[in-house]
């Protein structure tokens, strides 16, 4: 079994095993046709539970040849321009090479005898970030495994510094549009969802200010403390970006932590033509980014960046094992010491690799391009009768419900709308996402893929309404 270890003497072993593997890869994306086969867990279920694990196959050919069947023959292609679903984005070839890298030496990013290089990489990547964000020299972050914990992390680093032992009484304000990750935070910090409130937002999906300033007000006569406000810089749902630099205003007045949620919207701290609608996140004392939404990363690549690096003190525990309080005077720099995770991957990498081979604003202009290809959804949407559309997009998203021309009830339509979208999903032909609107059924393009265009749009548009259409025939027909 030691043939299987990756040493100096089977280095030509895993050569070849990983150029068959590459291979195999190289060979399903170029014969692609659509991002899904329509495979069913039904029908997928039984070929992996005939696997029996207890009997290997014995060698890395017949294990691929198995993978053919049971994964990557079905698995769901982003990088087809008719992926139009959750925020998922095609992974530039330089990233995946740093992946590659990362995977094979195996480095643990949490203490420097068991990284290295790879430390001061990863602090590097952090300080360039936090410099795109605009904060200072005193600046600092951490790489994590996605926006979910670098919200966690921001809010853990915001109940430490509120000025008040009584958790009951911090109140964490966000948008109604924001990210669910929020509410759970709250939850697994001891404050209960109950201490989020809820800002509702103007017609554009971007949280109400006015409202923010009146509710930050009736926290401090109630007696409450202003843990935090949470800015969403891309919503989930709608690419909105709130009113950064109002919020930023009123965190200073009320002394609350301004946390801005970029998970989404980061990509635009590259933009050579859309910075400016970042304007104010220099302001914030914590940002989530997600390099493997915006910048084309593959997951997991995100961090959480801080204005003043001593808050990450917060997160912070010596182990006499691992990272001796005697480490911090000598001055050895273990990433430990501010994260949540112990053993992480060298994630890094991926991101240092596409910077040195594609620049910032050759991946800044990837996400320009799906921001242009949004705007020009935007247009055949608001001009087709046959769709609804929400809200002129700021990133890449676009919310809209198919509406019939004869008359059919709300809730006909709810049902008409998410037919179209399963029925899509089944035909493996496009794959596109739902949410809701006011408690009504939508459907909704989330724009990642620059080799998408107009035309695969307007032919995804056509294949709901055909949905759309003949399930509303069938039910009248049987009503």
């Amino acid at each position: 079994m030691r043939s299987h270890l990756l040493n100096d003497a089977t280095a030509e072993s895993y050569r070849r095993s990983v150029t068959e593997g590459v291979e195999r890869v190289a060979s399903r994306l170029a014969a692609t046709r659509g991002p899904f086969t329509g495979v069913t867990p039904a029908e997928l279920a039984p070929v992996i539970d005939a696997v029996d694990l207890d009997r290997p196959l014995g060698d890395s050919s017949a294990a691929l040849d198995e993978l053919e069947s049971v994964y990557l023959r079905d698995a769901v292609y982003f990088h087809h321009p008719r992926y139009l679903g959750h925020l998922n984005c095609p992974v530039v070839i330089p990233a995946v090479l740093g992946e590659a890298v990362l995977s094979a030496v195996n480095s643990s990013l949490d203490t420097w005898d068991q990284s290295a290089g790879g430390t001061l990489i990863e602090r590097k990547l952090i300080d360039w970030t936090n410099g795109r964000i605009g904060f200072g020299p005193s600046a600092d972050g951490v790489f994590t495994s996605g926006g979910s914990q670098s919200n966690l992390q921001s809010l853990l680093l915001a109940r430490e510094e509120a000025k008040t032992d009584d958790l009951s009484k911090l109140r964490i304000f966000s948008s109604e549009c924001s990210h669910f990750s929020v509410q759970k935070s709250a939850q697994l910090l001891g404050l209960g969802r109950d201490a989020v409130v809820s800002i509702p937002v103007d017609r554009n999906k971007r949280m109400q200010s006015v409202v923010l300033a009146a509710q930050l007000e009736a926290c401090r006569a109630e007696g409450l403390v202003p843990m935090a406000i949470v800015a969403t810089a891309g919503t989930t749902d709608f690419g909105s970006i709130d009113p950064l630099p109002e919020i930023a205003a009123l965190a200073e007045e009320y002394g609350a932590w301004m946390h801005v949620d970029a998970a989404y919207g980061c990509g635009l701290l590259a933009s050579p033509t859309r910075r400016h609608r970042l304007d104010g996140i220099e302001r914030a004392d914590s940002v989530t980014v997600d390099f493997h939404k915006s910048f084309f990363q593959p997951v997991s690549s995100s961090a959480i960046l801080v204005r003043a690096g001593a808050t990450l003190r917060h997160a912070t525990y010596h182990a006499d094992y691992l990272n001796p309080a005697r480490t911090v005077a000598e001055r050895i720099p273990n990433q430990v010491d501010k994260s949540l995770q112990t053993t992480r991957r060298f994630d890094a990498l991926k991101l240092w690799m596409t910077l040195r081979v594609m620049g910032a604003d050759g991946v800044g202009q990837l996400f320009d391009e799906v921001c242009d290809l949004a705007a020009e959804g935007f247009a055949l949407l608001a001009g087709d009768p046959r769709y609804d559309v929400v809200v002129e997009p700021q990133l890449s998203t676009l919310v809209y419900r198919y509406i019939p021309a004869a008359a059919a009830s709300p809730e006909e339509i709810d049902r008409a709308n998410l037919h179209a979208r399963k029925a899509l999903f089944a035909s493996g032909e496009a794959v596109v996402a739902g949410t809701k609107v006011d408690g009504r059924q939508y459907l909704k393009f989330t724009l990642l893929n620059p080799e998408t265009t107009a035309a695969d749009i307007a032919a995804v548009l056509d294949l709901i309404a055909g949905h759309a259409e003949q399930y509303l025939g069938e039910t009248l027909v049987h009503a």
